[in-house]
């Protein structure tokens, strides 16, 4: 009685070892019951979009580069990437990126939008009214935000003074004339 005590006090511990890694009937010690590997994930352009619209770029920054590993870096991912890029203020990342995304595949408008974003952010007036020109165009007129973005870039791009090479800025020199008392002379 006590020899057999003894073999089941050895065999109850093996016993829950294999139960416990999966053994004894398990197909794969590694996976969860119920979890089904061969299903594939959710798209991380799918969930980096949603993510972006929550606001929250950088979890969003992050998923794109998941898919980045799962699509490769095509014209879509280098778009979302920028994106987000520059939704974070990352304007050099962001330019990066998106003229990437336009070099891959030049008639994708979200690209060509968000690269004249870009540029207007970072005073390029000029490009930008192209860039959106180009996004227009692609796009038949289609989209209002487009239409808006390159009436904007038109008005900066008229609007724009440029300095005469003549003209100089006037000097000014404070003169001082008797006891806080000061008078302020220009030299034309």
């Amino acid at each position: 009685m006590l020899l057999q005590a003894g073999r089941m006090a050895l065999i109850l511990p093996l016993l829950a070892a294999c139960t416990f890694a999966g053994g004894l009937g398990a197909s794969d010690p590694v996976r969860a019951p119920g979890l089904n590997s061969r299903e594939e994930g959710v798209d991380g352009l799918l969930v980096g979009h949603r993510l972006m619209e929550a606001g929250e770029f950088e979890l969003a920054l992050k998923s794109y580069l998941r898919a980045a590993a799962q699509h490769g870096m095509n014209a879509d991912v280098l778009s979302a990437l920028g994106s987000a890029n520059l939704q974070l203020g990352r304007l050099g990342q962001a330019e990066t990126l998106l003229r990437r995304a336009v070099e891959m595949d030049p008639s994708f408008v979200p690209a060509l939008n968000n690269l004249g974003v870009v540029l207007m952010e970072q005073g390029k007036y000029g490009e930008a009214r192209v860039v959106f020109q180009q996004a227009f165009q692609v796009d038949s007129g289609q989209t209002d935000s487009i239409r808006e973005n390159l009436r904007l870039a038109i008005a900066q791009t008229e609007n724009a003074v440029y300095p005469d090479p003549e003209y100089q800025e006037p000097r000014y020199n404070l003169v001082r004339r008797g006891y806080g008392e000061y008078v302020l002379l220009t030299q034309l």
